[in-house]
């Protein structure tokens, strides 16, 4: 028998109606002869209650303990699917993550990573005819203890049982029915793809696509494992996520993303001598302070600088920094603009096509958008504009490189 495995989409468990209808669209899979694991995602079924008791004991409860408790959203709702499986007559186990050998590192930087998963748990309750639901996103680290995924760890903990029992795909459930040219509440005529590639999927998700995370298609594209996205609600065909596909008759671009809420830091120096990019940049490094676009400007008898993009949630962090370190880092002045967005376009093709970015330019041009920063790689450009001319930004370019042509 095929082994699949499916991760589910919170919605999928936001009421007792959305619940016996997710069992009935595992039983149908079952049906079909197919082995069945459903990755439950965290929910936020019990965190109201939970935490306001938890407030009341401590003003500062041990991580430890928040973790286990935060695991356990996930565990109740594993066990409220089983149970409408089992109402409908058909075998069904729900399995907490240690339960099936996921294990983990020890929890840095907000998260843990998974190590290992234990598939024969898995094939065992196969054998059995059971449908297995198992609560994503948590693991244990080497001392036993629980330990939480972060943010795309339930997607993540799909995509390591795929490979941990051979699984065929693993399908991704999600508020749209596929990944799209564009989001389709904001671009125009945005369109599903029937397939994309894991390479395009990673920069769209990096861009601003919430559809899938991209620890997830990093380790699908370390496994080759494909992913099909599909609507968490409809029963219609997906898109699938693979290693290679064939090109749509030469399209270039493959999809718009973007981002809001970027700001623009410029560092400016009294000469090249002070200014140093490892410096700077290491500083920032070590006091968490993520940064995506880096832009140095040197001219003769023009004062040099260093500008570079962030997220807004880094800002007071990163002006921080910068004012704690001035003199270290030997900089005459810094400052920072608001108010931006970062607009993104992605496609394989770009890599043989030359002249992709200059036809963005001169069409943000024609629009009278202007252009702050640019970032490129092979398969990606993106710039940085006024976030009020955003979602112009991303309409136009969905225009510009024909995205929404039907093609056969």
């Amino acid at each position: 028998m095929i082994n699949i495995v499916v991760k589910l989409d919170e919605k999928n468990l936001s009421s007792p109606e959305q619940i016996g209808e997710t069992a009935k669209r595992l039983i149908e899979e079952k049906k079909f002869g197919r082995n069945v694991v459903a990755v439950v995602p965290p929910t936020s079924l019990l965190n109201g209650s939970v935490e306001k008791i938890v407030h009341s004991l401590s003003d500062s409860p041990a991580e430890k303990e928040l973790d286990v408790i935060h695991s356990t959203n996930a565990l109740v709702a594993s066990s409220l699917l089983s149970i409408a499986i089992q109402k409908r007559g058909f075998r069904s186990q729900s399995l907490a993550g240690w339960q099936v050998g996921i294990k983990t590192t020890r929890k840095t930087s907000g998260y843990a990573r998974i190590e290992d998963v234990n598939g024969d748990v898995i094939i065992e309750r196969f054998k059995k005819g059971e449908i297995v639901i198992v609560a994503g996103g948590q693991g244990v680290d080497e001392e036993n203890n629980i330990t939480l995924l972060g943010e795309g760890g339930a997607d993540t903990t799909a995509v390591a049982i795929g490979k941990s029992i051979g699984a065929e795909r693993v399908e991704i459930y999600a508020e749209l029915d596929g990944v799209y040219t564009g989001d389709p509440n904001v671009v125009q005529h945005a369109r599903k793809l029937k397939d994309i590639t894991y390479d395009e999927m990673l920069e769209l998700s990096y861009l601003g696509s919430k559809i899938v995370h991209p620890r997830a298609v990093e380790l699908a594209k370390k496994f080759e494992m494909p992913l099909v996205v599909r609507s968490s609600t409809k029963n219609v065909r997906g898109t699938v996520i693979k290693g290679e596909i064939e090109m749509e008759k030469n399209l270039i671009v493959r999809g718009v993303a973007y981002e809001t809420d970027i700001i623009r830091f410029t560092v400016g120096y009294e000469t090249l001598e002070k200014s140093s990019l490892a410096n700077l940049f290491n500083t920032l490094a070590k006091h968490h302070v993520n940064v995506d676009i880096i832009v140095q400007s040197v001219m003769e008898e023009v004062k040099p600088t260093i500008s570079f993009s962030i997220a807004k949630e880094d800002l007071a962090n990163a002006v921080k920094v910068l004012e704690d370190h001035k003199e270290e880092l030997g900089f005459q002045f810094a400052d920072f603009e608001v108010g931006l967005a970062k607009v993104s376009i992605v496609g394989s093709g770009m890599v043989s096509n030359p002249g992709v970015a200059a036809k963005m330019f001169a069409r943000l041009c024609k629009e009278n958008i202007p252009v702050k920063m640019v970032s490129t790689s092979e398969i990606k450009v993106s710039v940085v504009v006024p976030q009020d001319d955003m979602i112009r930004a991303a309409n136009a370019l969905h225009d510009e490189f024909g995205l929404a042509e039907e093609l056969a």
